[in-house]
């Protein structure tokens, strides 16, 4: 037979050879949860814990129960019923079918890495001949050696399932839906095995009754399954994991005994020596503890191990996260960075100070030179109180590239050009814009609203006939054939109808729009 290439040194896979068991002699298998095992999980409990039966003809026939593979499930859905091979009704019968699985991500596990993971359910086994108790054991001090076996944690699921249930009398489909609810809710599975809590929110009723056909009782449900996998290997390594824990031998004076014969095979042995009654060994190269820059020792010098002695390192002040600590100078080589979200302050190429973010100053901040812009805009002059002033003289050019935001006035030589108090107004005023309808016609060339002209401010001209719109029966007035007249509390509108080349007629409609008060 030919014989295998062995594999370069740079390829092989490196691992602790000491965590390696032999598993050749135990017979604990390795710990595993498939679907598969869910699904016989519901099997065997439909099958030996509920029992589901009816009676039929004066018998007492057992329910069967069937899991669906797909084409039949797909059969199933069209036709609304299962047929043998003899094309005969199935009835009663029991069919489920799983239909999603999902993740229960409320309940985490370390699988960073799938190959070596970090969280594991650890179990002793009871009997072995490692840990078995005898007299020699108990006179040598030999501590039982504990088998113990370490299963990673599995992946937590919800599945659903789909069931439907055949009857042929309604009395029969009660008494199964009847156990079926009794037993919701509770963890299905065989005794001393797995099993999975469950829970069922409705049950419909999807019977079917027709003339010159045979009726149909059917219940269709769903299963809520709670449920957790882990497979058995994982990338050729299994899921289950065998330790020894190490002996443990307590050997006094005089005893001439070699190690390695209670080794058992090269596994770890763990060794405690105790002299009772001698007198403190002390070291053959004695420590020396001596005081640094900044660090004063209580105790420093020589340390040989004879007896015991105690040493306190200081610093001069507290140092913890929450302390207050000064020094006289800090020197940075390159940042010095501060709080949290290390606020960081460096020198620049040009040996100027940088800030990497904002500053917010509760004070006053104070510099002989302050620079907005480095080649448009100074600002020379500041005080605390009054105004903040822009140049010295009257050849000063100040150049503004954005947007000018002004709370108050501008002022030009001593005069208010424009001021907050006065934009108010002027806005509500260019605003107005209202539509009115005339109430009466007087005469043939006078129309009459009830409304009144809304006031200029000071700053604009006053308001005339150009601030409005008329239109006659949907058409357009000329301005020029037309004047406004506010007489008390109507505002009128007299028309030239020479010029505008027709009269006025009481069933006319004047539409007026412009600048009304309302």
């Amino acid at each position: 037979m030919a014989r295998e290439k062995p594999i370069p040194r740079n390829r092989r896979k490196l691992f602790n050879r000491g965590l390696i068991r032999s598993r050749d002699d135990d017979n604990v298998k390795n710990f595993s949860i498939g679907l598969m095992d869910i699904d016989a999980t519901i099997m065997y409990w439909f099958n030996n814990v509920l029992e589901p039966k009816v009676e039929e003809n004066g018998d007492i026939v057992k329910v069967p129960i069937m899991y669906s593979n797909p084409e039949r499930w797909d059969m199933v859905q069209k036709r609304g019923y299962l047929l043998d091979n003899k094309k005969q009704l199935v009835i009663p019968l029991i069919v489920f079918k799983r239909t999603s699985i999902e993740k229960d991500a409320s309940i985490g596990a370390d699988k960073l890495n799938a190959k070596d993971p970090k969280l594991f359910y650890t179990f002793q086994k009871q009997y072995t001949d490692k840990n078995r108790y005898d007299k020699f054991s108990v006179q040598q001090g030999l501590n039982k050696t504990k088998e113990l076996y370490s299963v990673a944690v599995p992946d937590y699921v919800t599945l659903q399932y789909e069931f439907i249930i055949w009857t042929s009398y309604i009395e029969q489909m009660n008494k199964i839906v009847e156990q079926i609810i009794y037993s919701e809710g509770s963890y299905w599975g065989e005794d001393g095995k797995f099993k999975f809590r469950t829970s069922i929110d409705n049950y419909t009723d999807a019977s079917e009754v027709s003339v010159n056909t045979e009726r149909l009782i059917r219940t269709n449900f769903t299963v809520t399954l709670n449920g957790y996998l882990i497979p058995e290997e994982f990338n050729n390594v299994v899921t289950t994991q065998k330790k020894l824990t190490p002996k443990r031998i307590v050997i006094n004076d005089g005893v001439d005994i070699n190690l390695t014969d209670l080794s058992d095979g090269g596994k770890d042995v763990r060794v405690s020596v105790s002299q009772a009654g001698s007198s403190p060994s002390s070291l053959s190269n004695p420590l020396t503890i001596s005081e640094g820059t900044g660090v004063s020792i209580n105790g420093a010098g020589s340390f040989n191990g004879g007896v015991p002695q105690t040493f306190t390192f200081s610093i001069g002040q507290d140092v913890g996260t929450s302390s207050t600590v000064q020094f006289a100078n800090v020197s940075a080589s390159s940042a010095l960075h501060i709080g949290p979200t290390s606020f960081e302050i460096s020198q620049r190429e040009d040996n100027k100070a940088q800030v990497n973010t904002d500053w917010v100053v509760l004070g006053d901040i104070i510099a002989e030179n302050y620079i907005i812009s480095s080649s448009v805009t100074h600002m020379t002059t500041s005080f605390s109180q009054g105004n903040t002033q822009f140049g010295d003289t009257l050849d000063d050019l100040h150049t503004f590239t954005g947007s000018l935001d002004v709370t108050g006035s501008i002022n030009l030589v001593g005069k208010t050009l424009i001021s907050e108090d006065s934009l108010r107004p002027m806005d509500t005023y260019l605003r107005k814009s209202f539509v009115k309808k005339a109430s009466s016609i007087t005469g043939n060339s006078t129309a009459s609203f009830t409304a009144i002209t809304a006031s200029a401010p000071t700053q604009l001209t006053a308001t005339s006939e150009n601030d409005f719109i008329f239109f006659l029966n949907g058409q357009y007035m000329e301005h020029d054939a037309l004047t406004i007249q506010q007489a008390a509390s109507n505002f009128l509108l007299k028309v030239d109808t020479d010029s505008i080349g027709y009269i006025l007629e009481s069933d006319d409609e004047i539409i007026a729009q412009g600048k009304f008060n309302s």
